[in-house]
């Protein structure tokens, strides 16, 4: 964690340091500033900035504990080897991908809101099947 926190501070700095000389650069060359880059650059920093600066309250707020990713003699299982339980086999999530997408095709090209409409039953279906697949069939528990 220590590590994520030092490297995100390094990427705010350095946004900050590029923004101001592509600002300073863009108004000796052209006499103006180039908004595009800018606020891209500047946004850049900002979030870089937001992630190191919750990065080192965590950090703080855990006393300043290592976690196993800092230590170097630690093993691949002293971390949390349990994410969560997948189901590999499982159709509902391209089913539900299928649906959003519709959804937001009938938004997206020419505001098809009938076709927005229409989809919206596919969403809930997708999100109540893959809720409730180990309910039914096969693998119901």
């Amino acid at each position: 964690m220590k590590a994520n926190a030092v490297i995100f501070t390094i990427l705010t700095a350095y946004f900050v340091v590029v923004a101001a000389t592509y600002v300073i650069w863009n108004f000796i060359t052209h006499g103006y500033v180039e908004w595009a880059g800018t606020t891209a650059l500047v946004l850049g920093g900002g979030l870089t900035g937001f992630i190191a600066f919750y990065l080192m309250l965590v950090i703080k707020k855990q006393g300043g504990g290592d976690t196993p990713q800092d230590q170097l003699e630690a093993d691949i299982n002293d971390a949390d080897p349990e994410l969560g339980e997948f189901s590999p086999w499982s159709w509902w999530p391209v089913f539900l991908a299928f649906g959003c997408s519709i959804v937001m095709l009938g938004l997206a090209v020419g505001f098809q809101f009938w076709l927005s409409f229409l989809t919206i039953p596919l969403v809930a279906i997708g999100v109540v099947g893959w809720v409730y697949e180990y309910y039914r069939g096969v693998f119901a528990r």
